[in-house]
């Protein structure tokens, strides 16, 4: 019988981050406002902020409607 470890903390800060700057950039390139793309995307306005801010890992879900909102395709919010 195999036995496998529970990892429990794989959240990678700096990946975090480094999305959130990508979002921010892109964001501010098509001159959308944090409000507008919340709306855009049917999220909170407070999770466009923290997201760009790098404070917490976003699902899939809200990765693949912010790029809807920002009518670029998924892969290139990576």
């Amino acid at each position: 019988m195999r036995h496998f470890r529970c990892v429990i903390n794989i959240k990678n800060d700096e990946v975090i981050k480094a999305f959130g700057r990508r979002l921010r950039d892109l964001r501010i390139s098509t001159g959308l406002s944090q409000e507008q793309l919340a709306n855009e995307a049917e999220i909170p306005l407070s999770q466009v902020g923290r997201i760009e801010r790098g404070e917490i890992n976003p699902t899939l879900s809200s990765i693949n409607v912010l790029a809807k909102a920002l009518k670029i395709e998924i892969k290139e919010l990576f």
